[in-house]
């Protein structure tokens, strides 16, 4: 009963194990990785996929090494473009890591040759336009140019031909940039090696009469500022509209201009023409009235 109980414990402990994945699997000369970290009983094996294929194989000449290191010039040889991407896995007692794939460190006919330059909200990821499947393929033959955030994976991409500026990147902050052969829109070879870089910030500035504030913080405050005041004159304006429309009006009326013959001054002949009651000159009339008695007699 003891030895069975023994053996439950041994076969869950081992069903319970997980293998962790290999670190920097690379190429140069030879595809090349760490190794393991416990090392005793891990074997590792080599796979490869060529362009056309669908499945990753095993590399003869690599299964179940112990040693750290490949020589995988011979497969390559055999594939179409001479190239082929790589991966390696680890196996102990009966379990399995997760393949990691291999980049190249230094660049060859396979994997593109890359470096970055950084600048306050963008990178540029230098490539060349000479390199041989360009010679061979022209542009057939183009960069897939991975990046994103340091610790995130790399979903954004960007093809391009030569070199490639990528911005709108935020200040500060590290990015990660891989870089790999695409053929007809197919990935072709290994990929280069993942390279980070530090986007940096703005120079300071004295902006709004406040000395030291990020460009960036000033672009903010600016804006601010100008919708502040987009928005005081609008209110003004319909305050002016709305409550003083009046006096709009009469500003906006056309001045009146008295006739000139109202400025001169009038003849002394003239008729005097009243505005209010007063005293008017005329003619005295005399008449004679008939008498009745006389109109009797």
């Amino acid at each position: 009963m003891l030895l069975v109980l023994l053996w439950i414990h041994v076969i869950g402990k081992v069903c319970s194990e997980v293998l962790p994945p290999l670190q920097d699997v690379h190429i140069d000369s030879m595809l090349r990785w760490s190794p393991a970290p416990e090392h005793n009983n891990v074997t590792y094996t080599v796979q490869y996929l060529s362009f056309d294929a669908q499945h990753w194989q095993d590399v003869p000449a690599c299964v179940q090494t112990k040693l750290t290191s490949c020589d995988v010039t011979v497969t390559k040889s055999k594939e179409k473009h001479g190239c082929v991407k790589l991966r390696v896995l680890t196996k102990k007692l009966g379990l399995t890591s997760t393949p990691v794939e291999a980049c190249s460190k230094k660049g060859d006919s396979c994997s593109p040759r890359f470096n970055l330059t950084s600048r306050p909200g963008f990178l540029t990821v230098h490539l060349s336009r000479n390199h041989s499947l360009a010679l061979r393929h022209a542009d057939h033959a183009k960069h897939k140019i991975y990046y994103g955030k340091e610790g995130q994976d790399l979903q954004k991409f960007r093809v391009a031909t030569s070199s490639e500026s990528i911005r709108e990147l935020e200040e500060g902050v590290n990015y990660c940039v891989r870089v790999q052969f695409i053929y007809h829109d197919k990935p072709l070879g290994p990929p280069g090696c993942t390279q980070c870089t530090v986007i940096p910030e703005s120079e300071s500035c004295t902006c709004m009469g406040f000395p030291g504030v990020k460009r960036k913080y000033a672009e903010i405050i600016g804006a601010v500022v100008a919708v502040v005041f987009v928005v005081t004159v609008s209110i003004a304006i319909a305050y002016m509209i709305i409550f003083q429309s009046k006096r709009i009006k009469q500003w906006l009326g056309p001045l009146y201009q008295m006739p000139e013959f109202i400025l001169q001054p009038l003849p002394e002949d003239h008729p005097r023409i009243c505005t209010s009651p007063c005293i008017e000159d005329f003619d005295r009339l005399s008449f004679v009235s008939e008498n009745k008695d006389v109109q009797g007699a």
